[in-house]
């Protein structure tokens, strides 16, 4: 991986590390994350989202069904375990009878951390999933992946994921106000920033172009003037 580092994936000159925060939002957020997602960290956020989420986990494969791991944490009395995925059954923050339901348990949230396509895959080997009860979002997001296109505008990242809910939470008394979920997009904000830099580099005849992919990049982008929290650092 040469001069890397080994937290957050990113080369030792774009380490993102100083950008986190640890962040304790009293919910258990477990990444389900595909083999490939693992080995691509390049745009991935989900190692970042863990970096950041005290108590959260990340948990590597295609097939769950027998993962120990996964199974101590659905069976463990002391969490209420939520799928993240959409529909009409799914519970929100807001949503009558999700309070009740959660009760004096630990939300336990599993999230795929995969491409569309792949996340698409892990729900065909993995039905049981969806037997979990659903939780989803009251408010309508959009992504701020610029680098990266999603197949939808609403289709957003792993770590905005993570934001909008502790969001959400904290917005009907579900998760304490004095929580700052705000480091969460702060450090996604740089990581994109970093990324275009580089591929704008990549195009100029700056950088080397070490992926073959990076032919598909052949126009210099407009790096987006994001603002941050005060407490970011510059």
């Amino acid at each position: 991986m040469g001069d890397r580092c080994y937290k957050c994936y990113k080369s030792a000159n774009n380490c993102l590390c100083k950008y986190t925060r640890e962040i304790d939002a009293g919910i258990k957020f477990v990444f389900l994350m595909h083999p490939k997602e693992a080995k691509r960290q390049r745009t991935g956020t989900g190692n970042l989202a863990h970096i950041s989420l005290i108590d959260s986990e990340i948990i590597v494969g295609l097939d769950f069904s027998e993962n120990k791991r996964l199974q101590e944490l659905l069976n463990d009395e002391k969490y209420y375990p939520v799928m993240m995925f959409p529909g009409d059954d799914a519970w929100n923050a807001k949503k009558e009878g999700f309070e009740a339901a959660l009760g004096n348990k630990k939300l336990l949230v599993l999230i795929l951390d995969a491409t569309w396509f792949c996340a698409k895959k892990m729900i065909d080997k993995n039905p049981f999933l969806l037997e979990l009860p659903k939780f989803s979002f009251f408010g309508n997001y959009e992504s701020i992946f610029t680098f990266k296109r999603e197949p939808k505008p609403e289709y957003i990242s792993t770590i905005e994921s993570c934001y909008y809910l502790i969001k959400e939470m904290q917005s009907v008394g579900l998760v304490e106000k004095s929580v700052e979920p705000e480091p969460l997009m702060d450090v996604f904000k740089k990581m994109i920033t970093f990324q275009i830099q580089a591929e704008n580099e990549r195009v100029m005849g700056l950088r080397p172009s070490t992926h073959n992919y990076d032919i598909r990049y052949n126009k210099i982008k407009e790096i987006p003037k994001f603002e941050y929290s005060k407490n970011c650092p510059k």
